[in-house]
């Protein structure tokens, strides 16, 4: 697994260090987060990557490339498993309707798909998360069936 930035037009995608997590869990503010950052999501996987600070993960930040600032995370959900590998996926409020979710999806699944050993990419998403939805779709991941989970019936979407 890389420790290299992932960078596209908009966003850079970087390897979410241990100390960054420690933070958020313990409600620091850094002078490099988004003023809404960090949301629910954003504060349970750093409670898995605080707990486990030596275990490789596949968690990175979103940081805006204009200003700096970190406005989300995306992540593997490391490691894979028969070759299949999913992600997830979260930004703040005061960066949604910009594409930078879609965009961070591109970037990440074009990694994920280049790790030896995985043969499938994918995300779950609860159905009436439309904007979730609308994401995957427009990163190009195609619906592939329903998974029974813990949160209920979710809709499983595979990249081409």
């Amino acid at each position: 697994m890389s420790t290299l930035d992932l960078t596209t037009d908009r966003l850079v995608l970087r390897p979410w260090p241990a100390d960054e997590a420690a933070a958020v869990v313990a409600g620091e503010r850094r002078p490099h987060w988004a003023p809404d950052y960090p949301a629910d999501g954003e504060r349970m996987i750093a409670g898995i990557i605080a707990g486990n600070p030596d275990q490789p993960h596949g968690h990175r930040l979103i940081i805006e490339r204009e200003t700096g600032l970190t406005v989300g995370a995306i992540g593997l959900k490391w490691p894979p498993t028969d070759g299949a590998i999913e992600f997830g996926y979260g930004i703040v409020e005061s960066r949604r309707c910009r594409g930078y979710v879609t965009e961070a999806v591109r970037a990440l699944v074009a990694y994920a798909r280049a790790l030896p050993g995985v043969t499938e990419v994918f995300a779950t998403v609860d159905p009436a998360n439309v904007p979730s939805v609308r994401v995957l779709e427009k990163a190009g991941l195609r619906r592939d069936g329903t998974v029974d989970s813990d949160e209920g019936l979710l809709h499983r979407y595979v990249a081409e």
